[in-house]
């Protein structure tokens, strides 16, 4: 399925997505999408940062652990998942490509992150969490699956904000 405006005319239905472990090359691609207005908040740091400070998927041991990249059939990255082990629950993140944002695709793409993530850990509760201003998103989980649970306060890089999180149901 092409994805009118993309800048990519490789991009395929996010069900044909197929998950594979990521790579630090997918992990500097990352560092370079700019998400636009208030979701800039989800621009990652530069790769020379990430990887001075060691964190998230600049970690190579947390990358090979936790986090996978989204490729579509010609191995073009589009987005990506971690899973974030607790007791009891897998913890998803999920990021889609910003020129791939607000095309109706969320739903669909969070649906198969949670589905992987059951499959890899059938017992576990799985969630995530959402700005609580962000409700593109909160549609798409609500849509996919999902279901808000709490709602609370927690410190971010930008100063503490307000999130639910949200359990996969479907």
């Amino acid at each position: 399925m092409a994805i009118p405006g993309a800048n990519t005319g490789s991009f395929t239905d996010p069900l044909r997505l197929k998950l594979v472990p990521m790579t630090e090359e997918h992990a500097r691609q990352i560092c370079r999408w700019r998400y636009e207005g208030e979701y800039a908040v989800y621009n990652a740091a530069s790769w020379e940062e990430m990887a001075e400070r060691g964190e998230e998927f600049a970690d190579p041991d947390i990358r090979a652990r936790q986090y996978f990249s989204a490729v579509d059939d010609n191995g073009e990255l589009c987005g990506f998942a971690q899973f974030f082990p607790l007791v009891g629950v897998t913890r998803i993140g999920l990021g889609l490509r910003p020129d791939l944002c607000g095309r109706g695709l969320g739903s669909r793409f969070a649906a198969m992150i949670a589905s992987e993530a059951r499959r890899r850990k059938p017992g576990d509760e799985i969630d995530l969490e959402v700005f609580t201003w962000n409700r593109r998103a909160i549609r798409a989980y609500e849509k996919a699956g999902f279901v808000r649970t709490d709602t609370y306060v927690r410190p971010t890089p930008a100063g503490p904000a307000e999130f639910h999180c949200m359990v996969y149901r479907g």
